[in-house]
């Protein structure tokens, strides 16, 4: 029911950036204003819209003092998240797009995953898929992997495959937000640097283990359309934290003459070795190298490869990996199974994900 006064904040503020969406904007609302948490907030940030939609978001809130509407001439995403951010009063922030749709519970079973986990900063949640699987089995996919990835441990882990959690689908602490920052403009997809620059940070991330989101996948989606979300931005921008991680693991400081440590200049205790010699594979992990990682060279399965030289690399054997300690690997192929199978060989190898190698794609 809607809130008829308010002494306080409540405790949940859900964030919804809103440009030209009248075709889908009354369900989503719905979906919000029907949860099973009744205290919250939600505050719409009419991002320069001229199809109707400030004009439904103004009669919504006329109907409920639950809604806020802020307007603001067409500035992107960006700055509307941060606008609806600054503008939100609850200690939880709730993401919310404008063509999606959140079930009953959403509201209620994230706060309580904070409640019951006071480590965690970001709440997700399982994702139903809203598309056509045959027409866009590729995003589908990426759903279903999205789904498998519950606990901080396994999100922590994947992160630099891709973004770990459906961005509309969270929810985080707004003290996040004033200690780490907002959004961040760039070429660069907005969400996927948030996680990021957060996990870098230290922030657990966890998922409530049901279907709470329902994540539509239309074709004018800003992940389609956007040159913000192609492949390569991804790659670009995940190489400054691949770096940021693999430096904190691998560099330490130098001995003295007397076996002491020195203090200053570090240097690399291990070498990095890319799996994955083809051409794009090595393209997308060369972005590593304005950020000070060296590759010292690749390996592949290809036996036309190995033995070879790649880009002045020696490629390698999976079977000529030394053991674990000795080197570092970064799994750049993405090709379907090819994580399982870098993951079982290095495994059976005695690497550990997140001490000796990461995957990257």
């Amino acid at each position: 029911m809607p809130a008829r006064c308010r002494r306080s904040p409540p405790p949940v503020s859900v964030v919804l950036p809103v440009c030209n969406a009248a075709a889908t904007l009354a369900r989503a609302a719905e979906s919000i204003r029907g949860q099973t948490l009744i205290d919250w907030e939600l505050i719409a940030v009419d991002d320069g819209s001229t199809d109707g939609s400030g004009e439904m978001l103004a009669a919504l809130a006329r109907t409920d003092r639950r809604v806020r509407v802020l307007t603001q001439p067409h500035r992107g995403i960006v700055a509307a998240l941060n606008a609806g951010m600054a503008a939100a009063g609850g200690d939880l922030i709730a993401r919310m797009d404008a063509d999606d749709e959140s079930r009953a519970e959403r509201l209620a079973e994230q706060a309580a995953l904070f409640e019951t986990d006071p480590g965690i900063g970001v709440a997700g949640c399982l994702v139903e898929y809203g598309g056509d699987r045959a027409a866009h089995a590729g995003y589908a996919l990426h759903i279903d992997w999205l789904n498998t990835l519950l606990t901080p441990a396994q999100i922590a882990l994947n992160r630099f495959v891709e973004s770990p959690v459906a961005h509309p689908s969270v929810m985080f602490r707004r003290e996040l937000v004033e200690r780490l920052g907002g959004y961040r403009e760039g070429d660069f997809p907005e969400d996927y640097e948030l996680w990021l620059r957060w996990l870098d940070a230290g922030v657990r991330m966890a998922k409530v283990p049901r279907v709470l989101f329902g994540w539509q996948d239309r074709p004018g989606r800003l992940s389609r359309t956007d040159r913000r979300y192609r492949p390569e931005a991804f790659f670009r921008l995940k190489a400054e934290w691949i770096a940021r991680a693999v430096g904190r693991l691998l560099l330490k400081p130098p001995l003295e003459r007397d076996g002491k440590q020195r203090l200053g200049d570090n240097a690399p205790s291990r070498e990095i070795l890319v799996w994955g010699a083809g051409r794009v594979t090595r393209r997308r992990a060369e972005h590593l190298l304005a950020h000070g990682v060296r590759i010292a060279g690749y390996i592949d399965i290809d036996p036309k490869k190995i033995g070879l030289k790649a880009g002045g690399r020696p490629v390698l054997a999976p079977a000529e990996l030394p053991p674990p300690g000795e080197i570092f690997v970064l799994g750049y192929v993405a090709k379907r199974g090819a994580r399982e199978l870098m993951r079982e060989t290095l495994s059976h190898l005695d690497y550990v994900e997140g001490r000796d190698f990461f995957m990257c794609a």
